[in-house]
């Protein structure tokens, strides 16, 4: 096992910065948000979800970032360690095991935008039908070969970045990425701001409409917070463990939770727009990305520059994310195993890569193949990481941290001091009574226990 004084560190407050905010920036962000802000109404829907940040994404951040730190070990480590008894050591493996699983199918998604990234390069969406474009997301599904390539081409992109290591790896890659993901966001703001239906969909996103919140959408919300912030699965306590000791971890949270909130606001700010512009439906579904965009890009003026600035703005969320689930596996590899970075990233991602192809062949190949009462192999991994893992995930790092972890592993903390003194024995307060319920609340939610 290697020791605290061999241990990866960031070599920049603002390099950890872009990496946890590049974890919670994906296609949570860009794909999700937007339309599950757009099933449920809008502006009170926002409004609620702002709140959920607050409640459960910010306190169980700042509690994945301790123990990481306080630890400095991989999720499995940093359980054994902190933990006192073995059991709490199956948390750090439910986090490592939700890693593997959600990159596994994730790395698939990631494929799709790889595909439509060529599509906007080679103009395809230009001069194309409503139908034949509606029917290019098809194709993708359909074919096996491409399914299975782009899904090796993402996930090589994740190793690649990943077997760098943590400073001149993935520090390095996020201040590029992330700076670009915002210049490029700024640019399509603009665009869609010229936009004739600016000041509709503005008002859509932004002014709260409380007719339209329903106890669904309440706990969807409380959902897509929890989700968007990449909570659960142990990147937050792997990126954790890299930090200094002397490192504020209140402010780090409050820092990547704005950055994750922004680009969350400003993806909409993108696609309402334009999506009021052209008399569209905004509670279109999750076919607003995939198949309602494009035809979209396909009459705006310079449609196809757009289209491709989209597509790869969307391509660096995704890879942000994608090397931050790819880290909590091969930092488990590093940490416990005594691997090198690079048999660890290559094996590991190789792994994976091999455990997403029935994914990939999920609608075609494999399309019969239902397991758990889904459709397929992808919905049946997405259904259990989304809806089990990542919930008891987020549950169970509460509690241990706000009534397991020693006082002193909470308190004595740098920052907590002076004018963050109080600031501190807030969030513990939340930590313990209230985040732990709000999580419960999802958890039988996402388990089919409680409908509305």
């Amino acid at each position: 096992m290697n020791t605290d004084k061999k241990r990866e560190v960031w070599s920049t407050k603002i390099g950890f910065i872009f990496a946890a905010a590049g974890s919670a920036v994906g296609l949570g962000n860009m794909w999700k948000f937007p339309y599950v802000t757009g099933m449920h109404g809008g502006g009170a829907f926002v409004l609620v979800y702002l709140l959920s940040v607050i409640v459960i994404g910010f306190p169980i951040m700042v509690a994945e970032f301790m123990i990481g730190r306080n630890a400095r070990q991989s999720p499995v480590g940093a359980f054994a360690k902190l933990g006192g008894t073995r059991w709490w050591k199956l948390v750090g493996w439910l986090g490592v095991a939700s890693g593997f699983i959600i990159i596994s199918y994730y790395s698939v998604v990631g494929g799709w935008i790889l595909d439509y990234v060529v599509k906007s390069i080679l103009n395809q969406f230009q001069g194309s039908s409503v139908s034949q474009i509606e029917g290019m997301f098809d194709g993708i599904l359909k074919n096996p070969v491409r399914q299975v390539g782009y899904h090796a081409l993402f996930i090589s992109l994740a190793i690649y970045i990943v077997k760098g290591g943590v400073s001149r790896g993935i520090e390095r890659w996020n201040k590029i990425l992330m700076p670009a993901l915002f210049g490029i966001l700024l640019l399509l703001v603009i665009n869609s701001l010229l936009c004739p239906g600016a000041k509709e969909g503005i008002k859509f996103l932004f002014y709260p409409d409380f007719s339209k919140i329903t106890p669904a959408a309440v706990l969807e919300a409380m959902g897509q917070a929890f989700f968007s912030l990449s909570l659960g699965m142990g990147a937050m306590i792997t990126y954790g463990s890299y930090l200094g000791r002397k490192a504020d971890l209140m402010n780090a949270a409050v820092e990547v939770c704005i950055l994750d909130t922004m680009v969350a606001l400003i993806g909409g700010l993108v696609i309402f727009p334009i999506v009021f512009s052209y008399g569209l439906p905004p509670s279109a579904g999750p076919g607003l990305f995939f198949k309602t965009l494009p035809v979209v890009f396909s009459k705006l003026p310079w449609g196809g520059l757009i289209a491709f600035l989209f597509f790869l703005l969307v391509t660096f969320a995704a890879i942000t994310s994608a090397i931050s689930l790819l880290e909590v596996v091969v930092s488990y590899f590093i940490d416990e195993m005594n691997w090198s970075r690079k048999k660890a990233s290559l094996l590991t991602g190789i792994t994976i890569f091999i455990f997403g192809i029935p994914s990939a062949l999920s609608f075609n190949i494999l399309s019969n193949l239902a397991l758990l009462g889904e459709k397929n192999v992808f919905d049946s991994l997405d259904f259990v990481a989304t809806n089990y893992m990542l919930p008891i995930g987020g549950l169970l790092i509460a509690v241990f941290c706000g009534w397991f972890l020693p006082k002193k592993e909470t308190t004595d903390q740098p920052g907590n001091n002076g004018k963050n003194f109080y600031f501190y024995r807030g969030w513990l307060l939340v930590l313990k009574y209230i985040t732990p319920v709000a999580v419960s609340i999802i958890l039988l939610q996402k388990a089919g226990l409680i409908n509305f």
